[in-house]
C-alpha cells in the first residue's frame, strides 16, 4: 500500500515567487527573510522523498463561478495547465504544466464515494495559485505528478468546518489504502485572517492577531477539539473576510491527525498577513546513519491500534 511520508500545511501568499526572483532596488526588505524560512520548509519534503503530491487548495473563482460550483472536487487529468493571465499579470507568476497521477485521483474519487462524500471531478481542470504557490515553495523542479483537489471556501452555502476536518481524514485513510508502492505527500493551503477588498486588507499586520496566535497554536498541537469548538463559518467572519479559508487548514489537521503536533513550524508577520508553514511526518524520520532521510512506515491498522490504546 502507499505510504503517506509527509503532511505539509502552509499559506499561499501569490507575491512570493516576485519577492524571492527580484534583485537590486525591486527586491523588498523583507525578501531574504521570507527566502530563508521557505528555504527551510522546502527541506521537510525533500527529506520525506515522495513521489506524488496530492495539493488540497481552493479555486479563486478561475475556473470555477456561481453557475458551478463544487464544494469538494477531484481533478483526474494526465496534465494540468497553470496559471492564469491575472495570476501572470498580478503576480508575475510562470506559466506551468504539472503531471497528474491519475490512477490515486481515479482511486480517491471511487473510495470517496464509498466513503459518503459526493466528490465532484474535473477531466480538463485548470489549476490556480493555491496549488502552484506551495509548489513553487515546496518543489520547484515541479517534476513530481499531482492530484489536485479543490474545496469551496468562497460561495456560499460553504461545507461546514467538521466536513473539512472529517474529509482531511478520510484523504489520509484513502491514499494508505492506495494499491501502490508509492510515497505520497499531502499538501494543503489556506489562510490565516485575511481581508481581501476591505478596509483591513492592507494594515500591518493580518486583520486578526489574535486568531492568528490562536490558530497557529491549534495547528502546531493537532487541538482539533478546541479549534472545532471555536471555529464556526458565521465566526470566521469576524477575522477577516477570506479568513474562511482556514478551512483548509482544518482540513489538513484531520490529515495530519488529532492531537498530532507538528515537526516543523514557522511563521511570518508580513505587511498585510501572517504567513504560516507547518509539516508532519505520520511515520516519522530518521536522520541517523548516511545522513539519508528515511521515513519509518506505520501502516493504517497500526495508527488505529495505537489510538484504540490511547482511549
Amino acid at each position: 500500500m502507499a505510504t503517506v511520508v509527509a503532511v505539509i500545511a502552509s499559506t499561499h501568499h501569490p507575491f512570493y515567487y516576485k519577492a524571492s526572483t527580484a534583485t537590486g532596488e525591486d527586491r523588498p526588505p523583507f525578501a531574504d527573510e521570507w527566502v530563508s524560512k521557505i528555504t527551510a520548509f522546502r527541506e521537510t519534503l525533500t527529506r520525506a522523498r515522495p513521489d506524488v503530491l496530492v495539493m488540497v487548495g481552493s479555486d479563486h473563482f478561475h475556473q470555477l463561478w456561481l453557475d458551478n460550483m463544487p464544494q469538494f472536487l477531484v481533478g483526474k487529468a494526465p496534465f494540468y495547465d497553470a496559471n492564469f493571465y491575472n495570476e501572470e499579470r498580478e503576480f508575475g507568476l510562470p506559466r506551468m504544466l504539472l503531471k497528474g497521477q491519475e490512477d490515486l485521483s481515479a482511486h480517491i474519487l471511487r473510495a470517496g464515494l464509498d466513503e459518503g462524500f459526493d466528490l465532484a471531478f474535473s477531466n480538463e481542470l485548470r489549476i490556480d495559485h493555491s496549488i502552484t504557490c506551495p509548489i513553487i515553495t515546496l518543489r520547484p523542479e515541479a517534476d513530481l505528478p499531482i492530484v489536485p483537489i479543490y474545496t469551496n471556501i468562497f460561495a456560499p452555502p460553504l461545507p461546514q468546518p467538521k466536513r473539512f476536518v472529517q474529509l482531511g481524514k478520510t484523504i489520509r485513510e484513502i491514499v494508505e489504502s492506495w494499491p501502490s508502492h508509492l510515497r505520497v505527500a499531502v499538501i494543503g493551503t489556506g489562510h490565516l485572517s485575511l481581508e481581501l477588498g476591505g478596509p483591513r486588507q492592507f494594515g500591518p499586520h493580518g486583520p486578526d492577531p489574535e486568531f492568528d496566535r490562536k490558530a497557529v497554536e491549534w495547528i502546531a498541537t493537532g487541538d482539533l477539539e478546541r479549534c472545532l469548538a471555536e471555529v464556526t463559518l458565521d465566526s470566521l467572519h469576524s477575522p477577516g473576510n477570506a479568513t474562511h479559508g482556514f478551512m483548509d487548514f482544518m482540513l489538513m489537521m484531520g490529515v495530519a491527525g488529532a492531537g498530532q503536533k507538528a515537526d516543523h513550524v514557522d511563521t511570518l508577520d508580513l505587511f498585510h498577513t501572517m504567513e504560516a508553514y507547518f509539516t508532519w511526518y505520520p511515520n516519522g524520520v530518521d536522520m541517523s546513519g548516511s545522513g539519508e532521510a528515511t521515513v519509518r512506515t506505520t501502516t493504517a491498522d497500526d495508527r488505529r491500534a495505537a489510538e484504540r490504546g490511547q482511549r
